[in-house]
């Protein structure tokens, strides 16, 4: 069974002051600060945030499931700003997943506004499409919000 979804996200902010947020480890870093008791704590394992760099997940207390997954940044493209992870372990690998990948893209809107489009990829055998069935990408849509609605309030600061 192989299944995709996606959010779009509008935010208030330059497509290129998003990406400079999300290409690298700063996205981990203001998830930790921003989102850390929702969606977890953000750990680097290993690398400077480009491709090959390892970072771990650790979920809150009380998360059903695994407490942690480990993902790696397979791509980054400056030029469409898309970067791709691909969890390896923990999460739903863990749960039997062959393929669980995370694409994050910030698409131009105008010049002071994007959309951060956070899609899910996955693979896994037919007997667990009900476990399928529990992927959301509910949690990109507010780590997209919330870091949008920051980096608009810092803008709004500094101006």
């Amino acid at each position: 069974m192989h299944g995709q979804m996606s959010v779009d996200t509008p935010v208030g902010v330059a497509a290129g002051v998003v990406w400079d947020v999300y290409r690298g480890l700063e996205v981990g870093r203001l998830v930790d600060e921003l989102l850390g008791d929702v969606i977890g704590k953000v750990q680097v394992v290993e690398g400077d945030g480009g491709v090959g760099t390892v970072v771990k997940l650790t979920f809150p207390p009380g998360t059903p499931g695994v407490g942690y997954m480990k993902e790696k940044i397979t791509k980054v493209d400056d030029d469409n700003r898309v970067k791709e992870t691909e969890v390896f372990e923990g999460g739903y690998i863990a749960l039997g997943f062959d393929l669980h990948r995370i694409r994050l893209e910030v698409i131009e809107k105008d010049a002071k506004s994007s959309i951060i489009r956070s899609s899910i990829e996955y693979e896994v055998n037919d007997e667990l499409a009900e476990i399928a069935s529990s992927i959301t990408t509910k949690q990109f849509e507010m780590m997209a919000e919330v870091i949008g609605k920051y980096l608009s309030e810092k803008s709004t600061a500094t101006a």
